[in-house]
C-alpha cells in the first residue's frame, strides 16, 4: 500500500467510534477544493510509509482504538488495498473506507469481500459538472470514470455495509440548485452530508472559492430531503 501518513487518533473520521486513519497516496480527481495537494500532486508527495510500520503501530494500539478509516488520496487505486484491510480486519478493527467511487470494480471486490464495514463516498457534484471540478487542468473526464461513479453509488446502496454519501460544496464550483441532481443520482440512499467549503491549502490556489452560507447550506438541505431519509450540514 502506498501509505503518505497516518492518525494516530480520531473521533471524528469514524461514526460512532475512536478510530485511527490512515492516508493513501494518489488519487483519480484532482478536484479544486482538495486539501490534501500532497497526496494528489506527485510534486508534493512525500516519502511512503513502510506497511510494516503501519501495522506495527496498529498492534500498539490494540484496546485502545476501535477502528481505522482509509482515506486518501484515493485507496482503491491500490491494487492490494483488498488484503490491506484484509490484515487490518485480522487483527480485530472495524474498517472504514473512504472513495470517490471512480473504481467501482475495486469497491465491487471489496464490498463482495465483506471487510468494511462503513463506506463514505464523496459525490463531488451533479454528472454534468463532474469534469469541471474533478479535473481542472482539462476539464475533460473519462466516461468510464463517471460511469464507474455512478456504478459504485448503486453497489454501495445494494449492499449491507453501512455507508454514506457527502458532498463539498464550494462557491462558484458548486450552486444550490445543484442539490436537485446530486438528490437524483443518490435517489433512495440512507444518509447524506453536505459539507461546507472551509478555506485552506487547496489544489488549485488560483481559484477564489468561498463557502456557502448557513441559509444557502439550509436551502440545499431541503432539496436534498426529497431523495434521501438523512440529511445533515456539516
Amino acid at each position: 500500500m502506498n501509505i503518505a501518513g497516518i492518525q494516530k487518533t480520531t473521533l471524528v473520521d469514524f461514526p460512532g467510534m475512536v478510530a485511527a486513519t490512515v492516508f493513501t497516496r494518489g488519487c483519480t480527481f484532482s478536484c479544486h477544493f482538495c486539501h490534501n495537494p500532497e497526496l494528489v500532486l506527485p510534486e508534493q508527495f512525500n516519502p511512503l510509509i513502510p506497511e510494516k510500520d503501519f501495522f506495527d503501530f496498529l498492534e500498539s494500539r490494540l484496546g485502545k482504538i476501535a477502528g481505522v478509516c482509509i482515506t486518501g488520496g484515493e485507496p482503491t487505486i491500490n491494487p492490494d488495498l483488498p488484503a490491506f484491510i484484509s490484515h487490518i480486519k485480522a487483527l480485530g478493527f472495524k474498517v472504514k473506507l473512504d472513495t470517490n467511487g471512480s473504481n467501482s470494480r475495486m469497491l465491487e471486490h471489496i464490498i463482495k469481500d465483506g471487510d468494511v464495514d462503513y463506506i463514505a463516498m464523496d459525490v463531488k457534484s451533479p454528472a454534468a459538472k463532474y469534469a469541471e471540478i474533478t479535473n481542472p487542468k482539462s476539464q475533460t473526464l473519462n466516461k468510464s470514470q463517471i460511469s464507474n461513479v455512478k456504478s459504485s453509488i448503486k453497489l454501495i446502496m445494494r449492499s449491507k455495509i453501512l455507508y454514506e454519501f457527502r458532498t463539498t460544496v464550494a462557491k462558484p464550483l458548486h450552486s444550490v440548485e445543484d442539490m436537485e441532481d446530486i438528490g437524483k443520482m443518490i435517489d433512495g440512499a440512507e444518509k447524506y452530508f453536505i459539507q461546507n467549503y472551509e478555506k485552506s491549502k487547496q489544489i488549485n490556489e488560483g481559484m477564489e472559492l468561498e463557502p456557502f452560507s448557513r441559509k444557502e447550506l439550509g436551502k440545499m438541505a431541503k432539496i436534498i430531503e426529497k431523495y434521501v431519509k438523512n440529511v445533515e450540514v456539516r
